[in-house]
């Protein structure tokens, strides 16, 4: 379905604070609250907005470190990816996993307490999974965080 210049004002505005009110984000558009309401259920029964996240600030919870693991299996296969992929979802330290083509197969973003903690993460449990060959680490020295493509 096309999209036009109100709907993507809408999706700008949600990606700046989705917390907002059909009535405030209505104000701020110039549209009534029942019409913004009706375009944003329709975005969501289009998939353009998708499910209601909860974002947690790791830093507040005392997780100081974040870490970036490029992870390159030993072995290849369905059963292999199935099996890593699985594995290193349960792994509560590991906040993102995202199956990529270049020099590794996957991207993980890690999180932990220090980096002993990291260390401990990564010796057992990262690197005991199905699978692990290579593994490479960035440390995270600050993120600047962008609302979407959007703006």
């Amino acid at each position: 379905m096309s999209r036009d210049k109100i709907d993507y004002d809408i999706l700008r505005q949600l990606s700046r604070d989705a917390r907002q009110s059909a009535s405030q984000l209505g104000r701020k558009l110039n549209l009534s609250q029942p019409a913004t309401w009706r375009r944003i259920k329709r975005l969501r029964e289009d998939g353009v907005l998708a499910g209601r996240q909860l974002v947690l600030d790791a830093e507040k919870l005392g997780f100081d470190v974040t870490v970036f693991l490029g992870i390159k299996l030993a072995t290849k296969g369905r059963v292999s990816l199935e099996d890593f992929e699985r594995a290193v979802t349960a792994i509560p330290e590991v906040q993102t996993v995202e199956h990529v083509l270049g020099l590794y197969d996957y991207r993980l973003r890690v999180v932990a307490r220090d980096l002993a903690d990291f260390e401990r993460v990564l010796r057992r449990r990262i690197m005991t999974l199905p699978g692990v060959g290579d593994v490479e680490a960035n440390v995270l020295l600050s993120e600047e965080r962008r609302p979407g493509p959007l703006g």
